[in-house]
């Protein structure tokens, strides 16, 4: 169960609609930087049939440099604030640090996918402290 509904595995594929508000995203190439133009594209993920949405705040493509907590959440707070209440699909954050989900879960985050976690067990605990799912 998340905040805003269910999702209900396995009656049929599920789509996730990714968001990287990244300067050097591989597949958007900085596009959605700014947060207007980020709650826009969500919108227009969410449009376009999308289960849940993927907020990423630092790029994984190879080669990428490591990006700052604080810069990360400086890039997808405004976001995750400009959908709170807003967005009708769930919201997960993609982010390999602790300290990010636990803020973006309280600014309106659904859940995390934590790719490249730092610590896999205090992340779940994260994710079971706000009772939100962990992918």
């Amino acid at each position: 169960m998340l905040q805003s509904g269910r999702l209900l595995l396995g009656e049929r594929t599920l789509v996730m609609g990714v968001l990287n508000v990244t300067p050097d995203s591989f597949s958007d190439g900085g596009n959605f930087l700014q947060p207007e133009s980020a709650i826009e594209h969500a919108f227009a993920i969410e449009r376009a049939g999308a289960d849940l949405l993927d907020i990423g705040g630092e790029s994984t493509r190879p080669g990428s440099v490591e990006t700052s907590a604080s810069e990360e959440l400086d890039r997808i707070l405004p976001v995750l604030e400009g959908l709170r209440g807003r967005l009708k699909i769930p919201i997960s954050v993609d982010t390999r640090r602790t300290s990010v989900a636990e803020l973006a879960i309280r600014a309106g985050a659904n859940s995390s996918t934590m790719y490249r976690a730092e610590k896999r067990s205090t992340n779940a605990e994260v994710a079971a402290r706000h009772r939100v799912p962990l992918f």
